[in-house]
């Protein structure tokens, strides 16, 4: 009992010193944040070179122009999403697993916050593995070694907690936009604007639809968009949420792909591998400068960095909620079974991984929405469970499997929010007698 009291009393003395997390209660408005603060902890968290990639793959399968529209329709669907989720979460201070429980109960959030959790923990791995993959791959350094390296970084800045998103945005998002900036314009050098804005898609066969280039976008971040809570529960008030989820939807995750996109689209290598060298980390490097290779390789690091502490900052402060534990302890703990993951090369299967999400998580963000804008503002956790909300999320994923399988042009992430978020009204506007079964 002795050495978890101390364990307890260390833990204390590292929240004192690098500030409280409020895993299991409300920020106050005295530990709020500025909006210049959590801007920058949301703009680093889109602008990636794994956003970059995906831009890449949208105009490799879309054509440019096609992929312009899909990137530009499916980031603003993304503001509005997020938006409201943050706002709810700056309104009551709340982080996602808290207000999860308001709506699937003080036991059922655990199912939603448990998987959303998890699938974070897996971006964790993935943005990991392709870490490692990327430096072992341009530098003929071992994988798995460069893996580690830069999983226990990323673990260190996700245990300074909300300061250290901070920190490596600051950092993170000017190299991105100076290098990324380069890479666009150096790459456009090679052809005309009219050639990117005509490029018709990988051999001039573009195969991808528009539904299915939304779901892509919207995918992306959807996970981390749904618990959209955690960070914007640092801000002082609603504008200062919206301009910080503005600046990563669509500012930020519109500018990553494009910078993929455009790149794509102004060299037109035959059979492209954007999760090869077909991306501006490999543009960089084939360039065969030392400063610029120099630069790519701290970029790359300092980029996926963002993201990744990004994502297992949400997995930790999910997971702690529910084991009722500390941030600091499970961003520890998880952080050392992502790293064993990624050196699996999990991340291979980052297009399968999109796919789950587009059927699973949509309709968890649509439930709390309709529940909290429309039915039952302001409620308080009054129950174990909430049957009609686990109802609702399962009709909402039935619809996206059918969409998936027997629709495919259509986006199967839009398909299951509309889904879940209607069924749900649907089902309370139903008399209290005929849904006091569920």
């Amino acid at each position: 009992m002795s050495k978890i009291s101390n364990e307890a009393e260390a833990f204390d003395e590292v929240d004192h010193v690098l500030g409280e997390e409020y895993e299991h209660e409300s920020v106050p408005q005295s530990a709020r944040r500025s909006t210049f603060s959590v801007t920058t902890v949301w703009i680093g968290f889109p602008m990636i070179i794994t956003g970059a990639m995906t831009g890449s793959i949208l105009v490799l399968g879309m054509g440019f122009t096609n992929a312009l529209w899909a990137m530009v329709i499916g980031n603003l669907i993304m503001f509005a999403y997020v938006g409201a989720l943050g706002v709810l979460g700056t309104n009551r201070g709340m982080n996602f697993a808290l207000l999860a429980s308001v709506v699937f109960g003080r036991k059922g959030y655990m199912l939603a916050s448990g998987l959303l959790s998890t699938l974070l923990l897996g971006w964790y791995a993935v943005q990991t593995g392709i870490t490692g993959s990327l430096i072992s791959t341009a530098y003929d350094l071992n994988y798995v070694a460069m893996t580690i390296i830069a999983g226990l970084l990323y673990i260190g800045i996700t245990f300074v907690g909300v300061h250290g998103l901070h920190l490596i945005g600051l950092i993170s998002v000017p190299l991105f936009v100076v290098l990324g900036g380069w890479v666009v314009f150096d790459a456009a050098s090679t052809t005309t604007w009219d050639a990117i804005f005509a490029y018709p898609g990988n051999n001039g066969a573009a195969s991808m639809s528009m539904g299915i280039g939304l779901t892509v976008v919207i995918a992306l971040f959807i996970d981390a968009g749904t618990v959209s809570a955690d960070f914007n529960r640092w801000a002082k008030d609603k504008k200062s949420s919206i301009i910080a989820t503005f600046s990563a939807f669509p500012f930020a995750n519109l500018c990553a792909m494009l910078v993929g996109g455009i790149m794509t689209a102004a060299l037109a290598v035959p059979d492209a591998n954007p999760f090869g060298a077909d991306n501006m980390f490999g543009y960089m490097n084939a360039k065969q400068a030392t400063l610029l290779s120099v630069l790519a390789f701290l970029f790359l690091y300092c980029n996926l960095g963002s993201v990744c502490a990004h994502c297992l900052y949400n997995a930790a402060t999910g997971w702690s909620r529910i084991l009722n534990s500390r941030m600091r302890v499970f961003a520890v703990v998880l952080g050392a079974i992502g790293i064993a993951v990624a050196a699996g090369n999990v991340w291979a299967f980052f297009i399968q991984w999109l796919s789950l999400l587009g059927i699973l998580v949509p309709p968890i963000g649509a439930i709390i929405l309709v529940d909290q804008y429309l039915h039952r503002r302001n409620a308080e956790i009054d129950r174990d469970w909430r049957p009609t909300a686990f109802i609702a999320w399962g009709f909402g994923s039935l619809v996206a499997v059918i969409v998936e399988f027997y629709a495919p042009h259509l986006s199967t992430a839009i398909s299951a929010g509309l889904a879940g978020g209607i069924a749900y009204a649907v089902i309370n506007r139903m008399p209290v007698a005929a849904r006091a079964s569920a």
